[in-house]
């Protein structure tokens, strides 16, 4: 089964806040975009967004161009039926972001909360990273969070990578400068623990 069609089906059979990595509202995401942008104008996009509502605070913040991939249609419907008439404002992608071709040098901002982890190959972490060094201006900004060493090591019926801010980090290379590092327990909907690192740098 291709990833497309496994999170078709996840996504067909599962309410939004009835998947493990559900939260109301991405706190610690919003706080580091918040961070690495200077104006509500700079160019955003969240990479594997689903049915999250981070686009949601993002619009409510002020932010005015933001843009959506996802490989699940179905997720992407669920979100902009969600935005209703807000959904005009985003630019939405529907795509694998190992295969997916994006504008270059037009975002200022790359947002990725747990899809980095589920690329279990070298090929598909070396062609996302590529994606990333073409997407990002220099000077830009990129986040991304992973399950970290004391994470599950599978989610959705699909084994994942486990991460510390160094390994993490030596996959993306020395172009993109480290700012910061941070772990997060995230609680799950069923009631369980979940532990997320996240890594954010500065593209040179």
């Amino acid at each position: 089964m291709d990833a497309k069609t496994h999170w078709e089906k996840i996504y067909a059979t599962k309410a939004p806040d009835a998947v493990s990595w559900y939260r109301p509202h991405l706190e610690t995401s919003l706080a580091l975009i918040q961070r690495a942008t200077a104006g509500y104008s700079a160019s955003i996009i969240d990479i594997g967004a689903g049915e999250s509502t981070l686009v949601d605070d993002l619009l409510a913040t002020g932010y005015e161009n933001i843009t959506v991939l996802d490989v699940s249609q179905t997720a992407v419907d669920v979100t902009k039926k969600r935005l209703g008439l807000l959904a005009k404002k985003i630019d939405w992608i529907v795509g694998d972001i190992t295969q997916v071709q994006l504008q270059p040098f037009a975002y200022d901002v790359w947002h990725d909360r747990a899809v980095f982890h589920f690329l279990a190959s070298t090929e598909q972490r070396g062609a996302y990273v590529l994606s990333v060094a073409k997407a990002v201006n220099p000077g830009g900004h990129v986040i991304v969070s992973t399950f970290g060493p004391e994470g599950p090591t599978t989610c959705s019926g699909l084994e994942v990578m486990r991460y510390d801010t160094e390994s993490l980090h030596n996959e993306f290379g020395a172009r993109f400068r480290l700012v910061e590092s941070l772990k997060e327990l995230h609680h799950t909907p069923f009631g369980t623990t979940q532990q997320f690192l996240y890594c954010y740098c500065r593209v040179e």
